[in-house]
């Protein structure tokens, strides 16, 4: 009679609903599973835990996260404060050693270049002799010296303008 009044045989409908019925009972089953998966984590996350304690411990995170956030701001602010120092620190260095005198082996004279961020600040020249240590110092502003330079403070100087760290 089903067959007369829609046009289909009742075998294609019975097979149809079985099939349904199949895809049901696995959505149910893949279900029930996560469900019981999602049940233990719970277990294990409430386990011994009121919500008194779960409230305690989640302030307790929360305090701890204040923390970590002052103690950053701290950091960056200490960090800013270094980098603000280190422009006036000695950061370049350039040395060249050398015989002031012929007679005197051994390399013992130098010339010494420290310069900041902004290529101030000096160049010290010692020269070893037979009778002793002179040593003297100049100036350097802006990569430049008031003073005329010798050759090998020049070279001091550009190694230490040049200065790769």
């Amino acid at each position: 009679m089903i067959e007369y009044y829609l046009g289909i045989d009742s075998d294609f409908i019975v097979v149809g609903l079985a099939i349904i019925s199949v895809i049901l009972l696995l959505m149910i089953i893949i279900n029930t599973v996560q469900m019981s998966k999602l049940k233990k984590k719970y277990k294990m996350f409430m386990d011994g835990k009121n919500a008194k304690t779960l409230e305690e411990a989640v302030l307790g995170y929360m305090n701890q996260i204040e923390t970590i956030i002052a103690s950053t701001e701290k950091n960056r602010a200490d960090i800013e404060t270094i980098f603000k120092n280190m422009k006036h620190t000695f950061q370049k260095v350039g040395l060249v050693k050398y015989d002031a005198f012929h007679e005197m082996g051994g390399k013992l004279s130098f010339s010494l270049a420290l310069l900041n961020e902004i290529n101030d600040g000096f160049i010290i020249n010692a020269m070893h002799s037979r009778e002793g240590c002179y040593t003297y110092i100049k100036e350097v502003i802006d990569g430049n010296s008031i003073i005329a330079l010798s050759e090998e403070e020049k070279e001091a100087l550009d190694m230490a303008m040049n200065f790769k760290e």
